[in-house]
């Protein structure tokens, strides 16, 4: 039986979809970084765009994009003043140590000092007396890393401004684009798309709400406890541990190793001190504060939770990381609601939200 040749139009289309397909993701992976801000945007933008909402109920006349301007100018305004309240105690123990340097150093040359002891028991001092000019030359040679750090930091600080305003356009364009593609569609796929986006936008409000106020907690209770124990720079090891913190399974192993490594080099009754607190504290953690604050949002097994890490991780580093627990809630909700479909079931969400297009101010049209 003798095989019909394959139609060169098929033959045509199949390479113009491979070729297509190519492209596309050649364009992910150059575009990746704006790709990524934009992720991190749409975060930003889900968490601000409830508090857009109240403001325009509490204000009737307020028009969304003056709403959304002073939301977004009055989280700016709490993340500076975060940022100073740990900025000027940082300032503050920086001076200190740089006036305390020297004599540290003597200290330590002379094996004196919780430094120059930890030197003397673990035989470092002879190690650099022996290997002072490789010690020397790696230091000269670190000119480039610290190049390298400053073209990041200027960098992300520009990736901080393009995300706020990413963020923005989202929260003030958003609402009117999705009423918009909705009006395309019939009335029930559009009141279930309507249903799943809700629930979507509470897990990743309630994620990201529920760590930033866990890492919070964490950092003042590490800061009142270094703090008591005369650890120095206990601003700076509090603001490590809280951020670390943020990161799902590892960071607060950590943030935790890390502080209580400085406050054994301090003192050994500061060092158990630290280790006593911090076992105690992710016991609680782990088993009260997450519990209470994330059961009702994102409701993922651990195991989940790890292998969503792991690969976010490997896929995007420590942003997957962060990211991945919200994003792995969002597909659950999908794959639920596609599931409960299936069975003829819904998810029992409201069908009206903020984001439906009867909501839409009609002072923001033209004219």
């Amino acid at each position: 039986m003798a095989t019909r040749p394959v139609p060169v139009r098929t033959i045509l289309a199949t390479i113009g979809l491979v070729l297509a397909t190519y492209a596309v993701l050649e364009l992910v992976v150059q575009a990746r970084r704006v790709l990524i801000w934009a992720v991190i945007a749409l975060f930003l933008a889900v968490s601000l765009h409830p508090a857009v909402e109240a403001l325009r109920r509490r204000v009737p006349r307020c028009r969304r994009s003056v709403a959304a301007l002073l939301v977004f100018l009055a989280t700016a305004a709490v993340i500076g003043a975060v940022v100073a309240l740990f900025v000027i105690p940082l300032a503050q123990e920086g001076s200190r140590f740089a006036g305390r340097l020297p004599a540290m150093i003597r200290d330590a040359q002379a094996g004196r000092g919780p430094v120059g002891n930890l030197l003397e028991r673990t035989h470092a001092l002879q190690y650099v007396q022996h290997h002072q000019a490789q010690i020397h030359a790696f230091a000269t040679g670190l000119s480039t890393p610290v190049a390298k750090f400053l073209r990041g930091a200027a960098s992300t600080a520009a990736g901080a401004v393009t995300i706020f305003v990413l963020a923005y356009l989202m929260v003030l364009e958003g609402p009117r684009a999705i009423g918009r593609s909705l009006a395309l569609l019939d009335e029930a796929p559009a009141a279930r798309i309507r249903r799943v986006g809700a629930a979507c936008a509470r897990t990743v409000n309630g994620y990201l709400t529920g760590n930033l106020l866990i890492s919070v907690i964490c950092g003042l209770l590490t800061y009142v406890v270094l703090l008591v124990s005369g650890v120095p720079f206990a601003g700076l090891l509090a603001l490590f541990v809280a951020v670390t913190d943020l990161i799902p399974l590892v960071g607060a192993t950590i943030g935790a190793v890390v502080a209580s490594a400085v406050a054994l080099v301090h003192s050994l009754p500061a060092g158990i001190g630290a280790i006593i607190f911090f076992i105690v504290y992710q016991q609680a953690e782990n088993h009260l504060l997450q519990p209470v604050i994330l059961s009702r949002t994102v409701k993922l097994n651990p195991l989940t939770v790890l292998l969503a890490t792991l690969i976010a991780a490997e896929v995007a580093g420590i942003l997957g990381a962060l990211l991945a627990i919200p994003v792995t809630g969002v597909i659950q909700v999908v794959l639920g609601d596609i599931w409960a479909h299936r069975g003829g079931r819904s998810l029992g969400l409201p069908t009206r939200t903020d984001n439906s297009p009867e909501d839409t101010d009609r002072s923001d049209a033209p004219g």
